[in-house]
């Protein structure tokens, strides 16, 4: 097979079973078909593509992650993270991870997610962390990977709070249509949680290892900086979940300080 070159072998054992330590990992399986089919997830380490992960792997035969590495500045640690959690679940469903380049640091130029500019603050927002054409390049790619792959779906894990014009059902419904002209194959693209706040796909998904999952944009280290806007969503969501959150943070942080906010507002690329 063509994506044979760039896949990575990822331990685990052979037991065919979505349970971590007798625990369902997750039940939440609408618009995801029976086990007849495989699926391929796009997988960035992150909580949310992590809980897919899980959740397709109960609900597909196959199941193939993909990370697309685009040089953006946390991808160092977010891939060592992926590759962990990866390794860490018991199913023979899992195909070794795939990872494929699509750089945009040439398209963005000097922008914090690719220099070491400061980033968006605590409590900066979704907007701040726009990066334009984002889903619409991961998709086009991810698909041409699942048509040379002959993998029928791609997931992702995009949820209710995402506000930007690509992760809209009509962007879906559109992008769906242009992949098949384009490459003459029928690549069904599917977000399952688009209906799913944050704070609720951690408790689904507290069965999965999530400690090996990562959420921060300005990594110190291997663990979580604490200060940017994406370390602010996780912790908020642990809470709100009642959940404790076993990510690692800079000076300990586990908890949402009363006034949070260390790094200046960033304005949207683009704008």
């Amino acid at each position: 097979m063509i994506g044979a070159q760039y896949t990575e072998k990822v331990r685990g054992d052979r037991t065919s079973t979505a349970a971590i330590r007798g625990r369902t990992v997750f039940s939440y399986t609408r618009s995801m078909p029976g086990p007849g089919a495989s699926a391929c997830v796009l997988a960035s380490g992150g909580l949310d593509s992590a809980v897919l992960v899980g959740a397709a792997l109960r609900s597909y035969r196959s199941v193939q992650p993909l990370y697309v590495r685009s040089g953006l500045r946390w991808e160092k640690v977010e891939l060592r993270y992926l590759r962990r959690f990866l390794a860490a679940l018991p199913s023979d469903r899992l195909r070794p991870l795939a990872v494929i380049d699509l750089p945009m640091a040439d398209l963005y130029g000097h922008h914090w997610s690719t220099t070491d500019s400061t980033t968006p603050g605590y409590d900066a927002g979704d907007a701040s962390v726009y990066l334009p054409g984002r889903n619409l390049t991961l998709f086009s790619k991810a698909a041409a990977f699942c048509a040379l792959e002959r993998i029928p779906v791609l997931l992702c894990g995009i949820l209710s709070a995402n506000p930007f014009p690509d992760g809209t059902p009509s962007f879906f419904r559109s992008m769906e249509r242009a992949i098949e002209r384009g490459l003459g194959r029928k690549v069904r693209l599917r977000a399952p949680f688009r209906r799913l706040t944050k704070e609720i796909l951690v408790r689904r998904g507290r069965a999965l290892p999530l400690g090996l999952t990562f959420s921060c944009i300005d990594p110190l280290g291997m663990l979580h900086c604490g200060r940017c806007c994406k370390c602010a969503e996780r912790l908020r969501a642990f809470e709100r979940a009642g959940v404790r959150d076993p990510a690692r943070y800079s000076g300990g942080r586990r908890r949402i300080p009363r006034r949070a906010g260390s790094a200046r507002r960033q304005r949207p690329l683009g704008a």
